[in-house]
């Protein structure tokens, strides 16, 4: 929280996201048989599911396990979480008659995310617990495309030919989105992330007329009821850095595409950043791989404030003793 803020600390702190997930054998063991909304609604599973890397890792925070469209199922929409593809609509957004299908989120829509969010801060003790929820952009992709997307084609037509429709339809999404997240700061989540997978898809200019508006919204929501530090981050967003800062983060995500210290020059002294490992680095030899966590460290320290984190999340198959010793390395070079 100190680094979040921007305060001295004598190292990083490191967390990872997806930290919580298939790398972990015991994820796979108790996720057995169960689908991943039945986790996610589920606050007993939640909280073991979001321990499990704290207790294996000792990394300094966790990360609250959830889904990008578990709000979107919450308010009634009608998605699958398929195996292998990702989230499925069964009926994409098409026209203006579908925003009656996207209503608001009511915090006693997702009681069980309150519960569990609750009990994962109780057995956490002093380790913080991020909270967590998709932007606006991403969620109106997925609703538009009718799932994942290379191109984003059907999005990007929306939202040149009718404008006013995709500004409506990004306006819901950020109610819903800020009201999940709000829902796990009033809990007692320490800090939160907005995540925005796909928005890495846009020039600049398009980010800033068409979806900075509602990203700020969505995180302005948390800012009107706790002052809890915010987290944006985004994946391909090099050059959209300083107005995803400029949405209202206190720490911008660095995905591993940017050097870290390009990344703090484009921000300036506002902000805190976050990163930036490449996930796949995890693969590579222990020599490899402690030289790029030292650089990223001894880079870092010329950011206001920093979080080592990796550019993006943990893939499946990364062995999770590398990721234990990774996060041993950061704290040894604190010492």
């Amino acid at each position: 929280m100190r680094a979040a803020r921007r305060r001295p600390v004598p190292r990083p702190p490191v967390w990872f996201m997806r930290q919580a997930g298939r790398s972990l054998p015991e994820y796979r063991a108790v996720r057995e048989g169960t689908t991943m909304f039945e986790a996610c609604r589920n606050p007993d599973l939640t909280t073991e599911i979001t321990l499990q890397p704290v207790r294996r890792h000792h990394v300094d925070a966790a990360i609250f396990f959830s889904d990008i469209v578990v709000p979107l199922a919450a308010v009634g929409v009608d998605v699958d979480l398929v195996a292998g593809v990702g989230p499925v609509m069964a009926e994409p957004f098409r026209g203006r008659a579908d925003l009656d299908r996207v209503p608001e989120l009511d915090p006693e829509m997702v009681p069980y995310v309150t519960q569990a969010v609750r009990q994962t801060v109780a057995a956490l003790g002093e380790t913080p617990l991020i909270g967590f929820a998709g932007a606006p952009f991403t969620l109106a992709s997925y609703l538009v495309e009718g799932g994942p997307s290379k191109n984003h084609e059907r999005t990007k037509a929306l939202m040149h030919a009718d404008p006013r429709l995709w500004h409506d339809l990004c306006a819901r999404l950020a109610q819903i989105s800020g009201t999940f997240l709000r829902v796990q700061a009033e809990a007692g989540a320490s800090a939160i992330q907005l995540f925005d997978s796909w928005v890495g898809a846009l020039p600049r200019r398009t980010y800033e007329a068409q979806v900075q508006e509602h990203s700020a919204a969505a995180l302005h929501m948390v800012a009107e009821a706790t002052d809890v530090p915010r987290i944006h981050f985004g994946v391909g967003t090099g050059e959209l850095l300083p107005a995803m800062g400029a949405a209202g983060a206190d720490v911008v995500g660095v995905d591993y595409r940017v050097n870290l210290l390009d990344a703090v020059e484009r921000l300036g002294p506002g902000y805190a950043v976050q990163g930036n490992l490449d996930p796949a680095l995890l693969f590579a030899p222990w020599e490899a791989l402690e030289a790029e966590v030292r650089r990223i460290v001894d880079e870092g320290r010329q950011a206001p404030g920093h979080i080592f984190n990796l550019g993006h999340g943990v893939l499946p198959s990364t062995d999770p003793t590398v990721i234990t010793r990774v996060v041993e390395l950061v704290h040894e070079l604190g010492r």
